[in-house]
C-alpha cells in the first residue's frame, strides 16, 4: 500500500537498521521506511544457533565478499561474510556478546568525540539488554536483546579455564562488567535456544506499526541530493529502480563496506576517487572509505583425546539425532550454543595496559570457518589482536552499485600487529601445554610442530589468517580532516544525512562488534529524535511515496 510522506529512510535492515526502525517508529509520530537488500529472515538456519555453519557461504543470505589480493597475506583474497537479510550480520554471526573495554570508548572521547565515553554509553548497552544475569549496575533486565548464559559446562572449556589459571589468567563470569580480562564462558545472543538477532529483538515487535514500512529485496543504488541536502534514496526492487523521499533524514546503516560505497556512488568522498570514476563531486570528504580496520584471526587446531567435541556430535547420524533430540526437548546442547563457547582476554605484549588479545575456543575443528568438521575429535583456539594498527580502504570497483567495492584490509602491515599476533600464538601454545590440557590435547594439527620460531609463526599467520568478521571505521566519527561524521553521526557538510553502523567507529573496539553496533544505534535513535524535536518543520521534498521510474532496468544497470 502507498503511505504518506516518510520522515526517515533507513538504508540497511541489519544490526543497526532494525534498532533504528523500532526506536524511530516507536511513538507513532514519524513515518519510517527501512530498505533491506536481502530477503526476509525466514531460513531456519538463521534462527538455530549452530546454523551459522550453513549461512557462512549461503548464496542468498550472505554477501560473500572477498578482499582484493592482500600483499601482506601472501596475495590471498580473504573471504568476508556479511549478512544479507533482515538482521544483517546479527542473523549469521557467531552470537558472541562482548561490549569491548571501557577504555575503547574513553579513547573515542579523548579523540574529540564528546558524549562517547564509557560512562556516556553504558546506559545504552543496559537499555538494549535482556540479560539472563538480571538487571543491575552493569546490565539490563528488560531490554529487547536477549544475552544468555551458557548453562551447561563443557569438559574441554573447563580444562581450558583451568589451564589458563596456571598462566595467571583468572576465571571470570562476565566479560562485560567493566573488567574484560579473564577466561570463561561467553554470553550469547540467544533466547531459550533460539538466535536473538536484531531483527528478532527489535524489528518483530515493531513490524505491525502502521507508520513503519519494511521493504526487502530493495538494493539502494544512490542517494537523492538537492543542493547540499539528502532528500531520498533510489533503490532497485523487482527489476525496477524506485525513488523514495524523506522529509527529515536519510540514515545509512548498510555497514562498514556498503555505507561508504553508497556515499561514493552519490558523489560524497575523496575527490580523486570520484573523478577516477567520472562521478560528479557533490561533497568532498577525503575520509570516506579510509580507516578500515578488522580483527585478523589465527586458528590453531588440536586433536582431542576424548569424543567430547562437536566434531563427534556431527560425525554420525546417531550423534546428529542425539543433539537434535536434546535441542527439541530442552532447547539446549550444541545446537543451542553454536561453536565458540569459551573466551579469554589477556595481555601478551610488554608494558602496562589492558588485554590486547582475545581467544575464541571452539569445540569443533575444520579447515575453514563454516567448513566441514574434521573426521576426528578436534577443537580450535582462535586468537586475534584486539586493537590493530593496520589500516585499509574501501573504494569503488566501478560505478555499478551491484558490484562489490574494492576492499583491502592491509593486515599485519605494522610491526606492532605482527609482534602481537606472534605473541598471541605463542600464548596459545603455552596454554595447550598446561597440566589440565596436556593429556586432553593429543596433537597440534595446525600450525603443527614443524612450524617454529617467530618467522615460522608469522608465515603461518600470513598463509592462513582470516577475518573474524569485524570490519569497521570507514566513515569515522570526529572533527579532524579525515572524519566523515560528527559526534551526532551527521555527515559533514550534507544536511539530512547520517551514518549509523560500524563504519563510524574511530578505532575498533576490543572484541566482537555486534553489541557495540546495537549500542550505537540506540544512542543514534535518541539523538535523531532529539534533533527532530528541536529542529524546524520537515523539508518539502515532493512526492515521498516510493515510485518506480518510467522503465524497468536490468540488474547491474543504472539507467
Amino acid at each position: 500500500m502507498d503511505i504518506a510522506p516518510f520522515d526517515f529512510i533507513i538504508v540497511g535492515g541489519g544490526t543497526a537498521g532494525c534498532v533504528l526502525a523500532n526506536r524511530l517508529s516507536e511513538d507513532g509520530r514519524h513515518r519510517v521506511l527501512m530498505l533491506e537488500a536481502g530477503p526476509r529472515d525466514r531460513s531456519p538456519w538463521i534462527h538455530l544457533p549452530i546454523g551459522y555453519g550453513k549461512t557462512m557461504f549461503h548464496k542468498t543470505l550472505n554477501w560473500g565478499f572477498y578482499t582484493d589480493p592482500e600483499p601482506t597475506m601472501k596475495d590471498r583474497r580473504i573471504y568476508w561474510p556479511r549478512g544479507r537479510t533482515l538482521g544483517g550480520s546479527s542473523s549469521i554471526n557467531g552470537l558472541i556478546y562482548v561490549r569491548g573495554q571501557p577504555e575503547d570508548y574513553d579513547h573515542w572521547a579523548a579523540l574529540g568525540n564528546a558524549g562517547w565515553s564509557w560512562k556516556d554509553l553504558l546506559p545504552y548497552f543496559i537499555r538494549s539488554e535482556h540479560n539472563t544475569k538480571g538487571a543491575g549496575p552493569a546490565h539490563g533486565g528488560d531490554g529487547p536483546l536477549w544475552c544468555s548464559d551458557i548453562e551447561h559446562k563443557h569438559e574441554l572449556i573447563e580444562a581450558i579455564i583451568a589451564g589458563a589459571g596456571e598462566l595467571g589468567v583468572k576465571r571470570t563470569t562476565d566479560f562485560n562488567a567493566g573488567d574484560q580480562e579473564g577466561v570463561g564462558y561467553y554470553q550469547l545472543f540467544t533466547r531459550k535456544g533460539w538466535r536473538c538477532s536484531s531483527a528478532v529483538a527489535y524489528l518483530r515487535p515493531a513490524e505491525g506499526r502502521s507508520n513503519l514500512r519494511v521493504e526487502t529485496d530493495a538494493h539502494a543504488t544512490s542517494l537523492i541530493l538537492e543542493g547540499s541536502r539528502a532528500v531520498g534514496v533510489r533503490y532497485r526492487q523487482n527489476g525496477r529502480i524506485i525513488e523514495a523521499r524523506a522529509s527529515r533524514e536519510v540514515i545509512l546503516a548498510a555497514g562498514a563496506l556498503q555505507s561508504p560505497q553508497l556515499l561514493l556512488l552519490s558523489g560524497i568522498g575523496p575527490a580523486a576517487e570520484l573523478q577516477r570514476h567520472g562521478i560528479a563531486i557533490e561533497k568532498e570528504l577525503p575520509g570516506v572509505g579510509e580507516n578500515l580496520q578488522d580483527h585478523l584471526q589465527i586458528r590453531l587446531m588440536y586433536k582431542v583425546a576424548k569424543p567430547i567435541t562437536t566434531n563427534d556430535d556431527l560425525r554420525s547420524v546417531f550423534g546428529k539425532a542425539r543433539i537434535g533430540l536434546q535441542w527439541l526437548l530442552t532447547r539446549g546442547g550444541p545446537l543451542a550454543v553454536g561453536i565458540n563457547q569459551g573466551g579469554l582476554f589477556t595481555r601478551v605484549m610488554p608494558g602496562p595496559g589492558t588485554p590486547d588479545v582475545q581467544f575464541h575456543f571452539g569445540t569443533l575443528s575444520a579447515d575453514m570457518a563454516g567448513g566441514a568438521p574434521h573426521p576426528w575429535s578436534g577443537c580450535t583456539f582462535s586468537v586475534c589482536q584486539l586493537r590493530p594498527e593496520s589500516r585499509g580502504t574501501v573504494t569503488l570497483r566501478n560505478v555499478d552499485p551491484f558490484e562489490a567495492p574494492v576492499m583491502r584490509a592491509n593486515y599485519l602491515a605494522t610491526e606492532t600487529d605482527r609482534r602481537c599476533t606472534i605473541e598471541g600464538m605463542k600464548f596459545a601454545r603455552r596454554l595447550a601445554s598446561t597440566g589440565p590440557l596436556r593429556e586432553l590435547l593429543t596433537e597440534e594439527t595446525k600450525p603443527g610442530p614443524a612450524i617454529e620460531g617467530d618467522e615460522g609463526l608469522l608465515d603461518f599467520a600470513r598463509a592462513s589468517g582470516a577475518t573474524i568478521f569485524h570490519p569497521s571505521g570507514t566513515c569515522k566519527m570526529g572533527d579532524d580532516p579525515m572524519a566523515v561524521t560528527d559526534t551526532r553521526l551527521r555527515v559533514h557538510g550534507v544536511g539530512g544525512l547520517r551514518v549509523v553502523d560500524c563504519s563510524i567507529m574511530p578505532t575498533l573496539v576490543s572484541g566482537n562488534t555486534s553489541a557495540p553496533v546495537v549500542m550505537i544505534a540506540e544512542k543514534a535513535s535518541e539523538m535523531i529524535l532529539a534533533d527532530t524535536r528541536a529542529g524546524s518543520a520537515p523539508v518539502r521534498v515532493g512526492s515521498t511515496t516510493p515510485r518506480p521510474l518510467a522503465e524497468p532496468v536490468r540488474e547491474g544497470s543504472l539507467t
